[in-house]
């Protein structure tokens, strides 16, 4: 029991700054420097002249809801501001609670990327595509009865109808973001899930 002590201990130390990490409210974590985030603009930006038209045009629309405030200086000290929430839409596209809809929409990703070891990448059409069956296993991942709805561009859509913004954090993560029932993106009435 003596040699597994330091172990446990090692252990438990661990834990316990991982969750007081997950715990801690992000105004309270260190900040970053301007000069991180000027580097991490400048290495986006490169990225980004390295890529072709079509992907950006990509990237682009996926951000057209997003708003900038005017910089006062330099890119480091824009803030992401949402845009204006307006009234709330009815449910349009399912019965389903929102939560529960974007609940089972997570869960067809998982399942993916359970089957085939990482998640679908792409834009929402390309995600789309995958999990209804453009996959190397032609299954399909999409219950329509389970509130998972697809419009007429072949986008997935949250219940009120604005498609879904899928952000790939890591091969196994994937954020779901849906506008909420203002219809607009980035605004407090967002429903995200991981």
């Amino acid at each position: 029991m003596k040699k597994w002590l330091p172990a446990i201990v090692l252990l438990c130390g661990v834990l316990v700054v991982t969750w007081f990490y997950h715990n801690t409210p992000p105004e309270l974590r260190p900040a970053a420097t301007k000069a991180g985030i000027a580097a991490q603009d400048a290495a986006v930006s490169n990225a980004l002249a390295r890529q072709s038209p079509d992907t950006v045009a990509i990237i682009r629309s996926n951000f057209a809801g997003v708003r900038t405030a005017p910089a006062a200086g330099d890119s480091a000290t824009s803030v992401v501001t949402p845009a204006r929430a307006g009234p709330p839409s009815p449910l349009e596209f399912t019965n389903f609670p929102p939560t529960i809809a974007l609940e089972r929409m997570r869960k067809a990703i998982r399942q993916y990327g359970d089957m085939f070891g990482g998640n679908p990448v792409g834009n929402n059409s390309e995600i789309t595509a995958a999990l209804k069956g453009n996959n190397s296993k032609s299954i399909n991942f999409i219950d329509a009865e389970a509130g998972m709805r697809v419009n007429a561009g072949g986008e997935l859509v949250d219940p009120w109808g604005t498609p879904y913004f899928f952000h790939q954090i890591s091969a196994a993560e994937m954020e779901v973001r849906s506008a909420g029932p203002d219809k607009t993106m980035w605004t407090d009435d967002d429903l995200v899930v991981r």
